[in-house]
């Protein structure tokens, strides 16, 4: 092995974290001002990239610039959005602006900033295998590095951060890898977009909705014909009044994370169109493009169809797709043919190969996923001395919250306050207005 001075082969840290996206990164973010903290984040991609696919010019952020990687627990943190626009000399324009939520470009360039200034995070690291070594304990990291060497590495607890991967449904394996995209790939598949003579979005979302808009745009400019095809009644907004934002917040997490596992299912089922609908923004905008369609006289097709199913999908010889819908009010079914499908069905959780040596001593519930305690750890056999943690893993045992960058701070703080043992970050108590559990029972009898 090619050993340097810079980075031994063989190093051992208190916290090793797999993954450098937001969450991971605002992890080191806190971490690089505690002196006696050594936390390395390991990364297998060359450089930092966030949702490149879906970078449209126009594209906000759905949450405000105080939902950075440190704000909201460390108000002062060097690494915080606030400083990034003063060294970008931007803090005037951005208050002039009053505009609470950046763009998505604006937000990916400040995540590489504060890339830059941490050492501790480590790109063309890909993380092999991870171990439970009783004899030292301690968890055993097998990375390769970019460069074509390997190294074992050691750490006394682990924090998982490989974030989501695109989701495609089983009804649309039929569809030849040429005719479909997933929304994540979009801007990098433009030219089967151009070529296209009707391109089919399935599945809605802020992802298909923004895709929607862009193909409107086009269409206006003699693109191709549109069809937006979705599950839901109807084409719903995201529920972000101030009261159901209070679902984001410290105390709703707490208040979720103590309910039986069946009601917590229940709840996160309910609670879609708080993260799977659309920003009123978006949907006005994309009135707009349908209405100035009608003014002109759109030069192809356009139908948007909510309340659709969409059961099987092949190539029907031709070179287009044959998608087979139902009409879930009715029952009815029929065909609809297009040239290209972009598929709006969002993600789901990267499976965690890289701790199967592990799978013995982890904990999982009823529907065999990880039992995780409220400081973001998993449940580990009692002989493991050392933590595991998830970031965006918990949606089932923590809520609405977890996938939500404004909660990653939070739980960062709430990760390194466990490792330390300390409170290294004062968590936020008072967070919200609404009582989500019942008046405490002062008669004893359990009915209130």
């Amino acid at each position: 092995m090619n050993r340097t001075a810079a980075h031994p082969p063989e190093s051992e840290h208190d916290v090793i974290a797999v993954g450098c996206g937001p969450f991971n990164l605002g992890l080191a973010a806190l971490a690089s001002t505690v002196d006696e903290l050594d936390l390395l984040v390991l990364e297998e991609s060359a450089e930092l990239h966030w949702h490149r696919g879906m970078m449209f010019d126009q594209a906000s952020m759905q949450v405000n610039f105080l939902a950075d990687l440190v704000t909201l627990v460390a108000p002062t943190h060097p690494l915080s959005f606030l400083a990034y626009l003063h060294d970008r000399d931007r803090l005037y324009t951005f208050t002039v602006r009053e505009n609470f939520f950046p763009s998505r470009i604006e937000y990916e360039d400040y995540l590489r900033w504060a890339a830059a200034r941490l050492p501790s995070v480590r790109f063309s690291h890909r993380v092999e295998e991870a171990r439970w070594d009783a004899s030292s304990g301690r968890f055993t990291v097998r990375v390769a590095r970019g460069d074509g060497t390997r190294a074992t590495l050691a750490a006394r607890h682990l924090v998982l951060g490989v974030g989501t991967a695109p989701h495609l449904p089983e009804e649309l394996a039929g569809i030849p890898p040429e005719l479909l995209l997933h929304t994540a790939d979009y801007l990098h598949r433009e030219a089967d977009v151009t070529a296209a003579g009707r391109v089919t979005v399935v599945g809605s979302g802020q992802s298909g909705a923004e895709v929607v808009l862009d193909l409107l745009d086009r269409n206006l400019r003699g693109g191709p014909a549109v069809s937006w095809l979705s599950r839901t009644p109807t084409f719903a907004p995201l529920d972000y009044t101030k009261l159901v934002l209070e679902m984001t917040t410290p105390d709703y997490m707490r208040y979720f994370h103590a309910l039986p596992e069946g009601t917590r299912d229940r709840l996160v089922g309910e609670q879609w169109q708080f993260y799977k609908g659309v920003s009123t923004d978006t949907l006005a905008e994309i009135h707009e493009l349908l209405y100035r369609r009608q003014l002109c006289h759109g030069p192809a097709d356009v139908e948007l169809r909510p309340g659709i199913a969409v059961r099987a999908a092949e190539a029907d010889g031709g070179g287009r797709v044959r998608l087979t819908c139902e009409h879930r009010d009715t029952g009815r079914r029929f065909e609809h043919v297009t040239d290209l499908v972009v598929a709006a069905t969002g993600y789901r959780q990267r499976a965690h190969d890289l701790i199967a040596p592990l799978e013995g001593l982890i904990a999982r519930d009823a529907a065999g996923r990880y039992r995780v305690a409220l400081d973001h750890s998993v449940e580990l056999a009692a002989a493991v001395t050392g933590k595991l943690f998830v970031a965006n893993a918990e949606l089932h045992s923590h809520g609405a919250s977890a996938p939500n960058l404004d909660i990653g701070a939070v739980r960062n703080a709430a990760i390194l306050n466990a490792v330390t043992g300390r409170e290294l970050y004062r968590l936020p108590k008072n967070t919200a207005f609404t009582a989500f559990a019942p008046p405490p029972d002062t008669a004893g009898t359990g009915v209130v």
